[in-house]
């Protein structure tokens, strides 16, 4: 089997078979993130993950050059999707320096704007349960897989994070106190969606949809300029 080719035949790909191609590609890395999530990388059937793609076994070996490629793909999916996201917030949020921001004012909303985001696209959108089920596992067991994530997500956007509280708040972005702040503020966006069933068992929700994410996002941004206040007053 050739690489320019899926049938094996040795045919140039045209565009409708390159097409075909990358659905397939996309469809593996879908299932590879809820099948890692899910049952762990080595539990992981090949067979179960080709399945739930629509494509043959052998296509996992085609594209990615086994399990391992695979997972490394998941990776870089999760940090092409965070990015993306992160980029609509904040206007391209891993390649912007630092403390960009022109006034206290404006780099709070820009973390405001942020923690939104964050709360649409955890809390709100069913796929990202995928990915968050994939860096949990990755966090409790590392491997590669992990430093793709945090070299292209969790430094960068932490960094940039980090410089926009301290345009806001006059503390330096990368002590220790501004560091925990950022992951503080996160940290209670991810809450809502590790722990959706309890959550939603509490608050009587039947689902998160727009309704309660708006809630969540409001509670979260309240909680954000809660804490800008209490910092700017000891600076």
């Amino acid at each position: 089997m050739t690489r320019n080719s899926e049938n094996g035949q040795g045919r140039p790909a045209g565009p409708r078979r390159a097409n075909g191609a990358e659905h397939t590609r996309e469809a593996l890395i879908r299932a590879g993130l809820r099948q890692f999530g899910a049952q762990g990388f080595d539990a992981a059937s090949t067979r179960l993950i080709a399945a739930e793609a629509g494509a043959n076994i052998g296509s996992i070996a085609y594209h990615f050059d086994g399990k391992e490629g695979l997972r490394e793909a998941c990776a870089q999916y999760i940090v092409k999707t965070i990015s993306q996201v992160a980029g609509g917030a904040l206007g391209g949020v891993v390649d912007a320096s630092p403390g960009a921001a022109a006034s206290p004012e404006e780099a709070e909303e820009m973390l405001v704007q942020a923690l939104q985001a964050m709360v649409e696209f955890l809390v709100a959108r069913p796929e990202a349960g995928d990915i968050v089920q994939f860096i949990l596992r990755e966090l409790a067991h590392p491997t590669g897989a992990l430093d793709v994530i945090y070299a292209g997500v969790f430094e960068p956007v932490h960094a940039r994070l980090c410089g926009l509280w301290e345009a806001a708040s006059g503390e330096p972005a990368e002590s220790e106190q501004t560091k925990i702040a950022v992951f503080t503020a996160i940290g209670q966006v991810v809450y809502f969606r590790i722990a959706q069933e309890p959550v939603k068992r509490r608050m009587s929700w039947k689902q998160i949809g727009p309704r309660e994410a708006r809630m969540v996002a409001k509670a979260a941004t309240d909680n954000l300029r809660a804490m800008l206040r209490a910092r700017r007053r000891k600076t």
